[in-house]
């Protein structure tokens, strides 16, 4: 085979970096499943004419069609026969919740982790093929708000796990809230002021200020008071008086204002994850009614939100019944990558196993295989020895491969003459294949974290 080079956008890991990356996907399920939420999973592809359905994205939907599809019976019939691969899981979450509602029980509770595909311009934080992990819960016909709180606290404790990532921040805002506030000091273009503030961690407050004037319509008064909402932040409800300070009055605002302040109070027990009211997140889509939410990685702000989402009253329609819901998306790979080029995370080894079982002599590799057998028999990840070569060699094999334990077998005609050997510390014991066992750390490969402190 011919050399080949890498796929910008397409991003490869090293065995070491998959083991960080299954181990952050592990604890991910464990908390979903922990608090009821059912694994899905949906087709890589949709008809274009779906995913188009969101709107913002049609220049980053990659196609299908078969290499030697050339012939007239090969071609799309109609725009809802041409396949795009999906770029992100909520699109054809939305088709799956239709297509299976009969099946379903309501609120219908579910985590999907998958690859996405998007055509961007591959830079740091943002790739062509990631994987993203969701939850969602769906109600039929009405979603009562307390699922609101429920999401946050779910990811904020899923994120909390992830210890040895550096600090995360999530941050909530109401839609009610800022649209009632926008409503209540006269702005007639609600969604160009959304889409002015959204840009708040991108530019400027004086290019956004702009913005509002020009493009929004707004006053040099009306714009200042938005930018000092905007400016409103708090782990606590001090937030609610300092809005309140502003002497704007709207019905929306006093409700949103309620909802922010329940999912803040909600989350005050998280530990791990700072959850923060935060009153320039927008979510510049405009299918979110209430609550949204955007998270930051101390130290990688540029990398913008690693977790978003929020509540959305139709996610879902199929003519007789509305599917409301309320979600949140984690990008893995926009979260690790970073952190992994930057050798801030690793695995303690690129190798699953904990020993490997020295081999004395060719002849002696069924006994080798069957005393390996019997440590995998207890979960001890185990290997034997490529070729009969001097000890020391194959010391040196077990080093290089990051392997901590050699197995010695003792003469196949008096048991309890094994050893093994830590050839870290090189401290060698006498060993039972069928009693011992390394320390609990040693069993599988670790998540090594430098330079972070948390």
């Amino acid at each position: 085979m011919m050399p080949t080079t890498s796929l910008s956008g397409f991003p490869e890991l090293l065995p070491s970096e998959r083991f960080v990356e299954l181990a952050v996907l592990d604890r991910l399920r464990t908390i979903f499943e922990l608090h009821g939420f059912a694994p899905i999973e949906t087709r890589a592809a949709e008809p274009l004419e779906q995913l188009l359905r969101k709107g913002e994205i049609d220049k980053e939907v990659y196609l299908l069609r078969r290499l030697q599809a050339d012939t007239e019976e090969d071609q799309p019939k109609s725009s809802d026969s041409v396949l795009g691969l999906h770029f992100d899981l909520t699109v054809p979450f939305a088709r799956y919740v239709i297509d299976n509602a009969g099946h379903l029980q309501f609120p219908f509770r579910r985590y999907q982790i998958q690859k996405v595909w998007r055509g961007e311009r591959p830079q740091t934080g943002r790739y062509r093929e990631f994987t993203q992990a969701d939850i969602d819960i769906v109600a039929k016909d009405a979603l009562p708000f307390h699922h609101d709180v429920e999401i946050a606290r779910v990811m904020a404790e899923a994120l909390g796990a992830l210890e040895f990532l550096p600090p995360l921040r999530l941050q909530v805002n109401n839609r009610k809230l800022i649209e009632g506030f926008f409503r209540g000091i006269g702005a007639t273009d609600i969604g160009a002021v959304m889409r002015a503030i959204d840009r708040l961690d991108k530019v400027p407050a004086d290019v956004v200020g702009k913005e509002l004037t020009q493009v929004a319509g707004l006053s040099d008064a009306q714009a200042t008071v938005c930018l000092q909402l905007a400016d409103i932040r708090s782990t606590d409800l001090a937030f609610v008086e300092r809005v309140r300070a502003l002497g704007v009055q709207h019905d929306l605002l006093d409700a949103g204002l309620a909802e922010l302040a329940a999912v803040i109070e909600g989350c005050a027990t998280i530990n791990g994850v700072t959850v923060e009211a935060d009153l320039r997140i927008a979510r510049g889509l405009d299918y979110y009614t209430g609550t949204v939410f955007e998270t930051r990685m101390s130290g990688h702000e540029s990398l913008g939100s690693i977790c978003s989402g929020g509540r959305y009253d139709a996610l879902a329609t199929d003519g007789k019944s509305t599917y409301p819901g309320v979600g949140i998306s984690l990008g893995v790979t926009r979260l690790l990558m970073p952190l992994f080029q930057q050798g801030v995370l690793a695995g303690s080894r690129p190798v699953p196993s904990a020993v490997l079982i020295a081999l004395p002599h060719d002849d002696d590799r069924s006994r080798c295989d069957a005393l390996a057998q019997r440590l995998r028999s207890r979960g001890i990840a185990t290997e034997v020895a490529a070729a009969a070569q001097k000890f020391g060699k194959q010391i040196r094999y077990a080093e290089r491969r990051g392997i901590p334990y050699v197995w010695f077998p003792g003469d196949a005609d008096e048991p309890g003459t094994d050893t093994v050997k830590d050839i870290r510390s090189g401290e060698q014991v006498s060993a039972d294949p069928d009693a011992w066992l390394p320390p609990e750390n040693d069993l599988r490969p670790q998540v090594i974290m430098q330079r972070v402190e948390r």
